[in-house]
């Protein structure tokens, strides 16, 4: 009785948390007048989330994103993640409903862990949805992980005729001992079908002797049996979790997150061929990555910000999903620079959503998803508070920049930046105020000769510490006229920023609420035009 009531009240607290965000009177003292002051305020993270969902109770972890085609929505299942989870039980899928990225509506707990400490199903890792037509059933396919049984990751599946009574299949599992793979790392099955209507399913796994990480391949005619195919590599020792494969166009993809504990990893990246075959050798005969930028962006979609990230399609627009990792501290200062660099960042956070652009080379970047912006419709005034070397929209010397009014708790910011030269830089910062000694900046750095460019994310100012190692995004080409358009979204301390619809690079930046905000130029000459404000 007691788990029923505290479910209950979670999913209230969860609904409740999709109302945030509709306030940004600034306060505790009204008879200040705030849009005259550049002074830092310190300010914390609403409850719950209004563009990028996250409950206001626990966190986000592993989503599944599926497209119902029957009831024209898709969810999003995610791995619910607690504070205090119980030492094996943890991890219960629950789900949102929402049809274009945006605007979502909590379904509460879908899939529940098993009830005792012995179950294969004591906690729930992550897998797919998909609907059979028929048999006219959903399917769940998902991890069970539990260090008490013999094997501590195995495939499970559940099944439901309406996507709200599931029912466990505990009669059926496919365990990776049984075919030559690991028991301890078994997991994240994905299914899709190929040109010949086969389902085929891939798991991330280990072989039973050791050595170097792989693929399990599994495929199936109805869906209920399934039969090995094979294994196939992953990219050398690097463990490559959460994998999303689908076709696009005539292209066919594999998304992944890579795992190790390395600030160079722990992002989302992907490869792309003509056929499934293809697919495979990109990785047999490889690594053979997107000619997507310069070698070492090895087909990266965004920073380590952004996590697990899966997909799903309308039929017509595809969008990814991932987690936005919270950051720990004892202040605003101490959670912006914990990246966890030297390990992995936190596990959980906000659920972010970028809307997959497919180029005609096929190669692919994350843009905005059309529905976010159509959330923010209220123009705000842009003033300029204070600046240095700024003349008429140029910024010009070293140490220039141009510092803006206060922002709300969620903002979308425009502006065009145009470079005079090759080697140019800029950045735009935030929690900056007249008095900080800090504050935080996400810098278009110059790389390669002034070929290529990176976002690179800097704790700025007199006590910051400057570059930021594990937070930084990838190598893409300069523009040829040297132009950035630049398309900034924020929901409390989550931060998304897109390029010219080939760039984008999330962050976590406690603080940006109520203060204010600045444009950046360093020893160069940069002009900047079309800047605009707008919140919900």
């Amino acid at each position: 009785m007691k788990t029923t009531i505290y479910s209950v009240f979670a999913i209230m607290l969860s609904a409740s948390g999709l109302m945030a965000c509709s306030d940004d009177d600034f306060g505790p003292d009204p008879a200040k007048n705030w849009a005259e002051t550049t002074t830092f305020f310190a300010p914390t993270d609403d409850a719950g989330f209004n563009t990028y969902f996250m409950p206001a109770i626990g966190r986000v972890g592993d989503p599944m994103p599926f497209y119902d085609k029957k009831a024209g929505e898709f969810k999003v299942l995610y791995l619910q993640e607690f504070d205090n989870n119980p030492p094996f039980r943890f991890h219960p899928i629950w789900g949102l409903r929402t049809t274009d990225g945006a605007n979502y509506q909590s379904m509460g707990e879908v899939l529940p862990t098993a009830t005792n400490d012995y179950a294969q199903d004591a906690a729930l890792g992550t897998g797919c949805a998909v609907y059979n037509e028929k048999e006219g059933l959903y399917y769940i396919y998902y991890t069970g992980h539990n260090g008490n049984c013999s094997s501590r990751e195995v495939v499970l599946r559940a099944t439901s005729p309406d996507f709200k009574t599931w029912t466990k299949d505990v009669a059926w599992s496919i365990k990776g001992v049984e075919y030559g793979y690991s028991g301890n790392d078994f997991r994240d099955p994905q299914i899709f079908t190929t040109d010949d209507g086969v389902y085929h399913m891939v798991i991330s796994t280990y072989p039973s002797w050791g050595g170097d990480p792989k693929f399990a391949e599994f495929k199936s005619n109805d869906m209920k049996t399934w039969e090995h195919v094979g294994m196939f590599n992953m990219i050398w020792d690097r463990m490559l979790e959460c994998p999303d494969i689908f076709k696009m166009g005539n292209y066919w993809y594999l998304v992944f997150s890579q795992s190790n504990r390395a600030s160079w990893s722990r992002k989302v990246k992907y490869m792309v061929a003509t056929s499934w075959e293809g697919l495979k050798d990109c990785f047999n005969s490889g690594p053979k990555w997107p000619a997507d930028g310069p070698l070492w962006r090895e087909g990266t979609l965004d920073t380590r910000a952004f996590y697990a990230a899966k997909t799903a399609s309308n039929g017509t627009d595809r969008y990814i999903w991932g987690w936005s990792p919270y950051r720990s501290g004892k202040d605003i200062h101490e959670k912006n620079i914990s990246v966890g660099a030297d390990g992995e960042p936190n596990w959980s956070g906000a659920l972010v959503c970028h809307k997959i652009i497919q180029h005609e080379d096929g190669m692919l970047t994350l843009g905005a998803v059309p529905a976010i912006a159509a959330k923010y419709t209220k123009q705000q005034p842009v003033n300029v508070m204070a600046s240095n070397g700024y003349n008429n929209g140029t910024l010009s010397g070293e140490g220039a920049y141009v510092l803006y009014n206060r922002l709300g708790t969620c903002n979308h910011i425009t502006f065009t930046v145009k470079t005079a030269g090759d080697a140019d830089k800029f950045g735009v910062s935030f929690v900056r105020d007249t008095d900080a000694k800090k504050y935080y900046t996400m810098m278009v750095n110059p790389e390669e000769n002034g070929t290529a460019r990176k976002v690179n994310f800097e704790q700025e100012g007199p006590e910051g510490k400057g570059y930021i190692d594990g937070a930084d995004g990838y190598g893409f080409y300069r523009p040829a006229d040297n132009t950035y358009k630049v398309d900034i979204y924020t929901d409390n301390s989550v931060v998304v920023m897109y390029i010219n619809d080939n760039v984008c690079s999330t962050q976590r930046i406690y603080g940006i609420q109520k203060n204010c905000w600045s444009i950046n130029s360093y020893g160069g000459s940069i002009t900047v035009s079309d800047v605009k404000v707008s919140q919900q």
